[in-house]
């Protein structure tokens, strides 16, 4: 019998990614911040609640031991912009601080089950995330976090050990992957991600793994900002596979 599969969506929003990954595993924990994007997810998927196949944790996810309440900012305009670190001093007026109760993301982890893929999108603390989650062992077959820093390419090579890597840019995902071919343990299903979704993971996105160096590479043509970078521990990277103009860059982690 096949293991359990269990995807983690770390900055759930609006639950746009939630109806995807509830055709690819067993079980979807999602977690959000904003009591009010919270709410919606719960509205949405109230059957898949029901039947125990989506949890939502309304929390803010810290690498702290939790269960304190802590400050969060929510945007005023835009949600999407809502952080647990404090904004800077020149953007606070954008903002309305909270209070939320916290949640260790390793145990919340321990909570539900080891994880086959996990989604993190949480505003400037991705790479926190990111490190005490590979200081403390957890590494899943797939994981993906948002590229707006080369620290997070080289926290998932140096601490994560992963040598796979693919790009997901989140301004194509609604046209690129409109109408989608999915693979799902019950065949394949067609499926169109809307606007502001993270996108597919694994073999779902387009295009062969890339080795490392290759990879770097492509990032360094593409750039930095809304674009993820997905990593995968059981896919083979494919060396022949590099972004054009060729040059050569070695970089050493």
């Amino acid at each position: 019998m096949a293991s359990r599969q269990i995807i983690y969506d770390f900055g759930a929003n609006n639950g746009d990614d939630v109806a995807y990954y509830l055709l690819k595993a067993d079980l979807v924990v999602a977690v959000e911040a904003n009591p009010a994007l919270a709410n919606q997810i719960r509205a949405r998927f109230a059957d898949e609640v029901a039947n125990g196949r989506l949890f939502i944790e309304n929390c803010v996810l810290t690498v702290d031991p939790g269960s304190d309440r802590v400050p969060f900012y929510v945007h005023k305009s835009n949600h999407v912009l809502s952080q647990f670190p404090p904004p800077e001093q020149a953007r606070a007026h954008e903002f309305e601080e909270i209070e939320l109760p916290s949640e260790n993301v390793v145990s919340l982890i321990e909570k539900y089950g080891e994880p086959f893929y996990i989604k993190i999108d949480v505003e400037h603390y991705d790479q926190v995330i990111l490190e005490h989650l590979f200081a403390n062992g957890v590494m899943p077959p797939y994981i993906s976090a948002e590229s707006h820093s080369a620290d997070v390419l080289a926290m998932l090579i140096a601490l994560g050990k992963y040598e796979a890597f693919k790009l997901v840019d989140g301004r194509s995902v609604p046209v690129k992957y409109k109408n989608a071919q999915i693979k799902t343990r019950d065949g394949v299903h067609t499926h169109s991600f809307p606007e502001h979704s993270a996108g597919p993971f694994g073999e779902d996105i387009a295009g062969p793994w890339m080795t490392r160096n290759n990879f770097f590479r492509l990032l360094s043509f593409a750039g930095l900002g809304w674009k993820d970078i997905h990593a995968s521990r059981i896919d083979q990277a494919d060396p022949a596979h590099a972004p054009r103009p060729h040059f050569t860059v070695n970089i050493n982690f």
